[in-house]
């Protein structure tokens, strides 16, 4: 398997993982403050990746050296993860899965001013195809639902953080050293844990931990370990070895994962249409699959 497979590989996993945090985080947003969720869990998942790094490749002088690198890189990121929190006391969690979708395009163009990135033709109509998909997901397949789209205000909260989001991965390639992908994640989640904590004190001190129903926990631990501390390093690794561009294409598959964890959770399942929507974002992924040269 070539490096550029193995960074698809990641990002499948890693669509699969982040659309649980929609799924948990819409029935957990009301309960408690997303500044204080958010602390609490990347302060668990720096110190799982933490352990990790320590025991695989260990932590070197040189991976600490630069270390606003470490704030940039975590300032993008806390800000994805509040805002999309804050997001989804009003957005649905499809919906929001609908604005995620937008960071392909955002990504590219930050790609471009970053790194000179440019995208193909062919990728160009990877990402269209791949849009279309996930707004027939997105939707459900009803046009009329579609042409009275309205971005209401959660909506509006999450589209900055997803800015932010896809600041961050043509980033990620940016202020890498040679760090391996373990180390430099730590090095990106410890700056997140450290600004989030400082701006959310307040909500931190004025949370009642011991009364917070069962469903803040559970998202806490599945989004510090899944959401977090297993996606940051997917997402590292995937940055490492393909354009940003193909890398966050693979949010379009994002909405799809979405309504197959409402449909575990309850939430029922969606109707045979959307398979159509299904099959258009999987064509783009395989059309993204090829190698440009």
């Amino acid at each position: 398997m070539t490096e550029a497979l193995r960074g698809h590989l990641a990002m499948l996993c890693f669509s699969g993982l982040i659309a649980g945090s929609f799924a948990l985080g819409s029935m957990a947003a009301p309960h408690v403050a997303p500044t204080a969720l958010n602390a609490v869990r990347f302060v668990l998942a720096s110190v799982l990746v933490g352990a990790v790094a320590l025991g695989t490749t260990g932590i070197s002088r040189g991976a600490l050296a630069a270390p606003w690198r470490y704030l940039l890189m975590g300032a993008c990121m806390g800000i994805y993860f509040v805002l999309m929190f804050e997001g989804l006391k009003t957005a649905p969690p499809v919906s929001a899965s609908a604005v995620f979708t937008l960071t392909p395009v955002i990504s590219g163009l930050f790609g471009y001013v970053l790194l000179r990135q440019v995208t193909t033709r062919r990728m160009a109509l990877a990402l269209a195809v791949g849009a279309a998909g996930a707004l027939w997901v997105i939707f459900r397949a009803d046009m009329q639902a579609l042409l009275a789209f309205q971005v209401g205000r959660g909506e509006a909260i999450y589209f900055v953080g997803c800015v932010a989001h896809a600041f961050y991965t043509p980033l990620v390639r940016r202020l890498n050293r040679g760090e391996p992908p373990v180390v430099f994640s730590f090095g990106a989640m410890a700056g997140a844990a450290l600004l989030i904590a400082l701006a959310g004190w307040g909500d931190i001190r004025a949370t009642d931990w011991t009364s917070l129903p069962a469903i803040v926990w559970i998202t806490i631990a599945y989004t510090a370990v899944f959401a977090t501390a297993a996606t940051f390093v997917l997402l590292q690794y995937a940055s490492l070895r393909l354009p940003s561009a193909k890398v966050m294409a693979y949010t379009y598959l994002t909405p799809s994962w979405v309504i197959c964890w409402q449909a575990a959770l309850g939430h029922g399942l969606p109707r045979g249409l959307l398979l159509v929507g299904v099959g258009l974002t999987v064509l783009a992924l395989l059309m993204l699959l090829k190698d440009e040269h």
